[in-house]
């Protein structure tokens, strides 16, 4: 079963590309979806599907976390953003071509 959340951000654009470029280009293992989206207020939305809870969380101790201190300057605000989980009825697309359904 995947894991799929939706995370408001209070960081901008410019911040959001410094975390990227800190992340790297390697793929996060169990990543199946990341797509960030400019919400109304001037932050940002990240819609997220990952393989499992498990990998998720492993990829933000390993490799999102350590990146986000790096892009602000050494560590990051304390807390981390609401991450409201999402029900998946249906995933599919080009990385899960034969969709995921319970």
């Amino acid at each position: 079963m995947v894991y799929a959340y939706i995370q408001d951000v209070p960081i901008d654009e410019d911040l959001y590309w410094k975390v990227i470029e800190e992340i790297g280009s390697e793929p996060l293992a169990g990543s199946l979806l990341h797509l960030c989206v400019r919400r109304e207020d001037g932050g940002l939305r990240y819609i997220e599907v990952w393989e499992s809870k498990e990998l998720c969380g492993k990829a933000f101790d390993e490799r999102v976390h350590p990146a986000v201190d790096r892009a602000f300057g050494g560590e990051r605000p304390q807390g981390e953003p609401t991450q409201n989980r999402l029900e998946v009825i249906d995933a599919r697309g080009a990385l899960i071509p034969e969709g995921i359904a319970p």
